[in-house]
């Protein structure tokens, strides 16, 4: 995929690290849209004169490896699955072309906005340090027993809005394993666009709106989880599996 994606990325201009940082949204509304590789195509070169791409070290397409966390009952995937509107995901991401860790903590609220907390880390805890344990306990205001749940690899592509507040992250490549069971879902892309408040005037929701793809909910993590594990209730993701499948068919 990468290879029919990154001419079109090439005629964006870039933006540094540090001057995304002015858009960082710790506090924001998220809004996801899932479409395939070849739409993908369309919608960047519509946008490409409205965003600015996030190069680093001469790389526009990067690659992200993901640590995530849940309690032996699997309660943050559940509470996701039964409709729990403040919700808790936890996990370590390592940026790979910038050679950094994070510890991340992500709390949904029910107004539909997404605190995120985090710390560097070293590197990827199979088992949590203290640090780890008590940065997860300050911010959740909880005490969890937790153990590695879902590997997730994928490539992003991250776009910050010339006019405006705005970022978009584009998701592609997606992979995941844990304890080796695999599950590829190559022609995938989920496109997440970060907004202070929705506001559907943004170019790439008019883009996607043009090609009949209208905002989605769906979690890359509860979409691992029941790609690997067997035994998990799953009924509320059945119309969300079959959208996937029918998106990359």
């Amino acid at each position: 995929m990468i290879n029919t994606i990154e001419p079109i990325i090439n005629q964006f201009s870039s933006i540094s690290l540090i001057e995304m940082n002015s858009v960082s949204l710790m506090k924001r509304t998220d809004t996801k849209f899932v479409i395939n590789k070849y739409q993908l195509a369309i919608v960047l070169e519509s946008i490409k004169n409205n965003y600015k791409v996030l190069e680093i070290d001469a790389n526009r397409i990067m690659s992200y490896s993901s640590l995530y966390f849940d309690t032996l009952e699997n309660k943050f995937y559940n509470d996701h699955h039964n409709g729990k509107k403040n919700r808790t995901k936890i996990r370590q991401r390592k940026y790979i072309e910038s050679d950094l860790c994070f510890l991340e903590i992500k709390q949904k609220n029910g107004k539909g906005e997404t605190n995120k907390s985090r710390i560097q880390v070293n590197d990827f805890e199979k088992d949590l340090t203290n640090i780890s344990k008590e940065f997860i306990a300050n911010t959740t205001n909880k005490e969890y027993n937790l153990v590695p749940s879902l590997w997730n690899g994928f490539n992003r592509i991250t776009l910050v809005n010339l006019a405006s507040k705005e970022r978009v992250t584009i998701d592609l490549n997606l992979s995941y394993n844990i304890n080796d069971v695999k599950k590829e879902f190559e022609n995938l892309v989920i496109i997440e666009v970060k907004q202070e408040r929705f506001n559907r005037k943004s170019e790439i929701i008019k883009s996607l709106k043009s090609i009949r793809q209208n905002p989605y909910s769906i979690s890359k993590y509860c979409i691992g989880m029941i790609s690997l594990y067997n035994d998990l209730k799953y009924n509320l993701f059945k119309k969300k599996l079959i959208k996937i499948n029918n998106t990359i068919a």
